[in-house]
């Protein structure tokens, strides 16, 4: 260990700034800020404590601009406390931690304002999205359009406990089949968990894993204390019970003390001679900083460490480090959700060197404030300001599908795909798909033998190189636009996050479009919902879907994925039952995808469709008799809007079914029966009951606020429609994705669709079995209401 220097003297103030200001920004939450709700506000102290040195050491030592970071949730205070010492984030968003308007619980691209690179907070997903990541700006480095600057790195800190999260594995496979590069994790290893200490030799299987992969794995265990004293007479012996002292042991001895660690050693190692004297050549104040200087909480060691690392191969840092590390709850294995007390925080502060009154002042303590500023102004990391990129948009070309036969809409989709990369645009150029093991059966296929698959080093299609017969011709390239998934959809969606982001982390825009079975969507929920959240652009494609997969039987078939559409922010969700309707949509999708506008709803749909977001589409492998063609803009803008008129109603209307999806045959066979004796029935083709719900309940709230004139979409259809009218809803789904519209304009209603788990057969069968066929809408009907007396409705 060399002796130290300005840097890391000042590396060290930084660590006790960072420290200071992190606890005191949540002591200030919980102790001091009236609290409204009379409940604890939390904030992690000792989580943020055993990140500290890491973070301080990996931000003003390690990092260059073009690197992106995934902080751990935990540790959020920390990084907020590192913005705001370089003046980057006003005092008032610190004193207003986990208030509204304050700073976020944990760091967020949306809700924060300094300079955040990937949200955190479901632990696993921000560790893995820097795998994704990586593999994107490879993908981007590869196209000749890029002229990207220098190559960052990918950086994870994580938690000990967040490699108990599934995804993690799934990703390590996944990165080892793309040859990952460029990408660090960095594992806070303090052995403990919210509720207790982990398992002991946890280390060891960290280490055969990542090796496993290719990684390379530093363990960062003893600090420049520790390894000073090893090399001490008696060291060894000091070295060899530090290594075998269980986990547990090593825990409430540090949150004992000094005289607790001296009378512990004593007993274990005494009457030894040399290690004996090592003991006693310490104070207790001395002896506990040495037993607690464990790597990962030494800011001189873990910058050597990052120092030391001058390839591209993957990284995994184990990081040894304490709990609440020099504080009063360190140790303790409740520490976790603890607070220091307000006494336990006086006497802190005292310790900390903080005169009362300038607990906020970024200054305070600091023994040489300009020295400190100028080293701060030299930090590499924040000289280059602000981080977050963009890119222009892109035109997007028409896009038109030729659909007189019939055609499912996977089908549609697959041929609008192939006809864009048979094209030269340059949204063409800019798309990557991408699924988990099902690009044939999603209708990706013509698309990938046209685009070719991703890879840095081209490796040809061994099938077509031997002239054996074959629908895919799969020739991987630097080139390729496809990047091919194994089964595990999480990895898919934390993909998608990546690309969707690319313009921001990377400069250059991205229309990453994703394929997966409608059912699996569930499969990897919580990276959609984290894809969202960051603001990540993209488009997914559930297909097949709902039982209309009649052979594929209940585990395939699919019944709440609309209302998980309606219901995630950030995705405007799509069921379109013909192939037009499909083309106009994705036009739309294309564009929608670019847009980061701001400012007050269209008033025509009440949707804030200027701010953008991601797109899901539901389509289905049924193919149906198409309606010919259709340009008008009534029905563009309609399945835009989320519904139109298929067959609008008379003034007498008796009957409206509304339909969303594959099930559109039996609602217009249905209507053409129930015309024979009811008046004027009417047909309304839906196309995103998601969008008609986001602009009916923003038109409420617009005329809670004093707008009587604010009206949706879906109250303009329906107020078309006399008020004793029934509505029938039908869809291959959960029949709630419907259902409301009846309480747009009080009509009593009908809804129809699938409530329990299907099974094999075919489509008619299934129809029949849940009631969605055209007999059983004819049935529902005639049941609440009579028709001309005397008529039988004849059989569909």
């Amino acid at each position: 260990m060399s002796d130290a220097t300005p840097a890391t003297f000042h590396l060290k103030t930084v660590e006790q700034r960072l420290l200071w200001l992190s606890h005191w920004m949540i002591h200030n939450a919980n102790h001091l800020r009236p609290k409204a709700d009379g409940i604890k506000v939390g904030g992690h102290q000792a989580s943020s404590a055993s990140m500290v040195s890491i973070l301080t050491a990996l931000y003003f030592s390690a990092l260059r601009p073009q690197d992106r970071v995934a902080v751990k949730p935990h540790a959020g205070p920390v990084f907020h406390a590192m913005h705001y010492l370089m003046g980057t984030l006003p005092r008032e968003k610190l004193e207003n931690f986990r208030g509204y308007g304050g700073v976020q619980s944990y760091p967020s691209r949306t809700k924060d304002v300094d300079d955040v690179d990937f949200s955190t907070g479901s632990v696993g997903l921000g560790v893995a999205i820097t795998s994704f990541a990586s593999l994107i700006q490879d993908y981007i480095a590869a196209k000749p359009w890029a002229q990207t600057p220098g190559m960052g790195r990918m950086i994870a800190l994580m938690g000990d406990a967040e490699l108990d999260e599934g995804n993690i594995y799934e990703c390590l496979q996944e990165g080892w089949k793309h040859d990952l590069r460029n990408v660090w994790w960095i594992i806070d290893y303090n052995r403990q968990s919210l509720d207790g200490i982990v398992r002991e030799g946890l280390w060891s299987r960290i280490e055969q894993i990542f090796t496993a992969f290719g990684w390379e794995v530093v363990r960062v265990k003893y600090g420049a204390l520790q390894r000073a004293a090893f090399a001490e007479p008696g060291g060894d012996k000091l070295r060899d019970w530090i290594d075998a002292c269980p986990n547990e042991t090593y825990a409430a001895l540090t949150f004992q003390g000094g005289a607790v660690w001296r009378a512990r050693l004593m007993e274990a190692l005494g009457d030894q001679g040399d290690v004996t004297r090592l003991i006693e050549a310490r104070s207790d104040p001395e002896l506990a900083a040495l037993m607690e200087n464990l790597g990962g909480n030494c800011v001189d060691t873990m910058a050597q460490a990052f120092a030391a690392i001058t390839h591209d191969r993957p990284t995994c840092f184990l990081a040894y480090t304490i709990k609440g590390w020099a504080t009063p709850i360190a140790g303790h294995k409740d520490n976790h959700s603890g607070l220091m007390t307000k006494a336990q925080m006086a006497s802190w502060q005292a310790h900390m060197g903080i005169a009362e009154g300038q607990e906020w002042e970024p200054m305070a303590g600091v023994a040489d404030p300009d020295a400190f500023r100028s080293f701060l102004a030299s930090v590499p990391f924040f000289a280059a300001g602000p981080r977050r990129h963009s890119d222009s948009r892109l035109p997007v070309p028409p896009v038109t599908i030729t659909a007189d036969r019939e055609i499912s809409t996977q089908q549609a989709f697959g041929k609008i795909l192939d006809d864009l990369a048979r094209g030269s645009s340059a949204l063409a150029d800019r798309i990557v798909t991408t699924s988990p093991d099902v690009t044939g059966t999603t209708g990706l296929g013509p698309w990938v033998n046209r685009r070719k698959l991703f890879a840095r080093h081209a490796r040809q299609d061994e099938f077509r190189a031997q002239n054996i017969p074959s629908t895919a011709k799969w020739d991987f390239a630097p080139e390729g636009q496809h990047i091919e998934l194994g089964i595990a959809e999480m990895n898919l969606f934390l993909l998608l996050a990546a690309a969707g982001l690319s313009h921001a982390l990377f400069g250059k825009r991205l229309i990453p479009v994703g394929t997966v079975y409608d059912p699996f969507i569930c499969r990897g929920l919580d990276a959609l919902n984290y894809a969202c959240y960051q603001d990540a652009r993209f488009i997914i494609v559930g297909t097949p879907s709902g039982v209309t997969l009649a052979p594929e039987g209940g585990a395939h078939q699919s019944i709440g994925t609309p209302l998980i559409g309606m219901s995630q922010d950030g995705l405007a969700a799509f069921e379109p039952a013909f192939a037009d309707e499909l083309a106009v949509i994705l036009e739309w999708a294309f564009d929608y995808l670019q847009r980061e506008g701001e400012g007050d709803p269209d008033e025509r749909t009440w949707l804030r469709d200027e701010t953008g977001g991601s797109v899901y589409l539901r389509l289905s492998t049924n193919p149906i008799d198409q309606p010919g063609k259709r340009q008008d803009a009534a029905f563009r803008q309609g399945a835009i809007d989320g519904a139109y008129w298929l067959r609008p109603p008379g003034p007498n209307c008796e009957v409206v079914i509304a339909y969303q999806g594959a099930v559109a045959p039996e609602a217009m066979r249905a209507a053409g029966l129930l015309a024979e004796a009811r008046r004027d029935v009417g047909v309304l083709a839906v196309t995103s009951a998601d969008r008609l719900n986001a602009g009916w309940t923003a038109a409420q709230r617009a005329r809670a606020r004093g707008n009587r004139a604010a009206s949706s979409h879906i109250e303009r259809l329906l107020a078309e429609i006399p008020r004793d009218a029934h509505l029938v809803t039908l869809l291959d789904g959960h029949p709630a994705t419907l259902s409301w519209l009846g309480a747009v304009a009080g009509h009593r209603t009908i809804p129809l669709g699938v409530e329990h788990f299907g099974q094999t057969g075919t489509i008619g069968d299934l129809y029949r079995h849940f009631g969605i066929d055209a007999r059983a809408i004819v049935d529902k009907v005639n049941g609440l209401t009579s028709g001309r007396p005397g008529w039988t409705a004849p059989q569909p």
